[in-house]
């Protein structure tokens, strides 16, 4: 599970970022060529409507400018408003209110564009939300997840340690930052409890089942019994969160309890498993090396770590020595583009990568990265040197969406032009005092600096996604739920389904679905936990969740299903999962997905609900 995690980190970029685009583009257009249609129905029968919910306290079904409206009033229901009311209504709507982010999507969408234009501004912002994912992508592979392997690197930690804690934050991040940005607002928390819970459907069997498709096999018996009983445990407790619709600080910790409880398991049965392997070695010693056989271990580490790498960065080495000067080792390191790389690459690639450039180029010039696999350790002292100033600016001014780093001390002096002062003092000192050539002594502590960095990156962007979700919910008539049991947890799990698959046509789908349950575990605790814990420390003791009806147990109960059939079904076949299995698995998915869909539409309801 952990050489698999890492792996994923290797491979995770390209397809996370990209495969999004396919997955918003093939479920919004739709929607988008109705909203117009959808508002002349909502404005012919507003008038019913309104009279039924009470809503502006006239007989007229609209909502007058001067009434305050009802808090019980959803925002949703502005598209049953005539659209020259729909800008009064987002303003003045409780349920509407803007809390986190930049941009206010909301009044954006209906209140910056002409009625006429409304499409165009769903488009756009379908637009924006596929640009946040690559965000998520390339930021969390490039820039926060090598920082996590360096700083495991410099504690020295196990494999096994490093998998389950460092390597695990850092292939889960886009899920646990959208988890914790849903949670900051009960308005949005259903988005958290889709994503988590369909994210984890979509794991356990399409890319569970697609390993299997690809490349049938033996999976390794106590990891996928010890993995499947965990995640079953975190679900229950989730569920037992969702009857009682509320979470308290006790509950809250108990999901980070279980995790640690999970990470001291994986370590525990690593170390027996070890002392039963030495043991049956015994003492005899070959001077020959046998051809390694499949094991229930996690630390099995695959060849392609051991083979070259970097080749394309050893076959270029120049000649004779060359020393760059500090101006072109700046210039250098802050190039995204591999020249040699894009002569290779097609013209879709070329494509993609100019799209990504301006994002890569800000990233490079705020988020350090030390590799401790390189001789230098990465060190660019130009570069570096600019992070300390950048790189704090950049946390100060992202922090709760900048709303600290713009306050002014004793009322005169701005949060963020002192911590520019003191950046600047750093830069300059460590400037003086080190060289191009040899990375300094405290070299390391640049990872943290990256790894803070980057996770406020991923959080900002977390929380702009959330906000367009939100949008979307309130311009489509869907629930929370369901965008994040679709958009969400799609476009946060497709690029472990493709690296997984990659994985397992490479000879290696143990590996691969060691990383399919591995990685959900750490999402659904962390997701939830960490979510519950910040909200806690805004103010709020108990922490209220409002499931979306009939469909948030249709998700909790398919994911226990998925979980529970597992758990039988691949015992009872010996722990060989063929394709039959594989195509079982898939089957599931779409069964799943559409009583969900059904759901939502109230195709299928409770008997006796509204």
């Amino acid at each position: 599970m952990v050489v698999g995690k890492v792996y994923r980190m290797k491979l995770n970029m390209p397809v996370k970022s990209w495969t999004a685009v396919f997955l918003v583009l093939t479920v919004l257009p739709s929607g988008v060529s109705t909203v117009k249609d959808r508002e002349e129905d909502s404005v012919r029968t507003s008038r019913q409507q309104h009279a039924e919910n009470g809503l502006g306290g006239n007989n007229t079904g609209m909502s007058i400018p001067g009434e305050s409206q009802n808090s019980s009033t959803q925002c949703r229901d502005v598209m049953k408003q005539k659209p020259s009311k729909q800008c009064w209504f987002i303003k003045h709507t409780k349920d509407c209110e803007f809390s986190d982010g930049y941009i206010n999507y909301l009044q954006g969408a209906f209140c910056s564009f002409p009625h006429s234009l409304f499409p165009l501004a769903v488009t756009l912002y379908a637009v924006w939300l596929l640009y946040l994912f690559v965000v998520l992508g390339i930021a969390a592979s490039e820039f926060f997840c090598p920082n996590l392997a360096a700083i495991s690197t410099s504690l020295k930690l196990t494999h096994n340690v490093a998998g389950v804690t460092f390597l695990a934050f850092g292939n889960g991040a886009p899920d646990v930052f959208s988890a914790v940005a849903a949670f900051a607002d009960p308005r949005t928390a259903g988005l958290a409890i889709g994503a988590l819970f369909g994210a984890g459907v979509f794991v356990t069997t399409v890319v569970a089942g697609s390993v299997a498709l690809v490349k049938p096999f033996t999976v390794a018996s106590r990891p996928f019994l010890r993995d499947v009983i965990f995640y079953m445990a975190a679900v229950f407790w989730t569920f037992l969160i969702l009857y009682l619709r509320e979470i308290k600080l006790g509950e809250a910790l108990g999901y980070l309890g279980l995790y640690v409880l999970y990470v001291g398991t994986v370590i525990v049965s690593t170390l027996i498993y070890n002392q039963q392997k030495n043991r049956l070695q015994g003492p005899i010693q070959s001077s020959y090396t046998e051809p390694e056989l499949p094991s229930d271990s996690e630390d099995a580490t695959p060849s392609i770590f051991n083979g070259s790498i970097r080749d394309d960065e050893t076959e270029y080495q120049p000649l004779l020595p060359f020393t760059e000067s500090t101006c072109q080792i700046f210039i250098n390191s802050i190039n995204p583009i591999d020249s040699r790389k894009w002569r290779r690459k097609r013209w879709f690639w070329r494509a993609a990568k100019v799209v990504q450039v301006p994002l890569e180029v800000v990233l490079l010039l705020t988020v350090p990265v030390v590799d401790p696999d390189k001789d230098d350790h990465n060190w660019k002292r130009p570069l570096n040197c600019l992070h300390l100033l950048t790189g704090p600016l950049v946390c100060v001014l992202t922090f709760k969406s900048g709303q600290y780093g713009l306050l002014n001390i004793e009322g005169e002096f701005p949060v963020w032009a002192l911590v520019l002062l003191i950046g600047v003092f750093l830069s300059a000192i460590s400037f003086l005092t080190t060289s191009n050539q040899q990375p300094p002594r405290l070299h390391c502590a640049f990872s943290l600096l990256g790894f803070v960095v980057s996770a406020m990156w991923i959080n900002t962007a977390a929380t702009e996604v959330v906000s367009i979700l939100r949008t979307f919910g309130v311009v489509f008539d869907l629930s929370n739920t369901v965008l994040g049991l679709t958009l969400l947890a799609w476009g946060n799990s497709i690029g472990d389904c493709f690296s997984d698959i990659t994985m397992a046509r490479q000879g290696y789908p143990r590996m691969a679905m060691a990383a399919c349950f591995g990685g959900i575990i750490f999402n659904m605790l962390f997701g939830v936990g960490l979510g519950c814990l910040f909200q806690m420390f805004n103010g709020d003791s108990i922490v209220k969740l409002e499931p979306d009806g009939l469909l948030v147990w249709v998700l909790a109960g398919a994911l226990g299903l998925s979980l529970v059939l597992s758990f039988i079904l691949v015992p009872a076949q010996c722990f060989h999962l063929g394709r039959s299995y594989g195509i079982f698995l898939l089957l599931f998915y779409l069964v799943f997905l559409l009583v969900a869909l059904l759901t939502e539409f109230k195709v299928i309801e409770l008997r006796g609900s509204p």
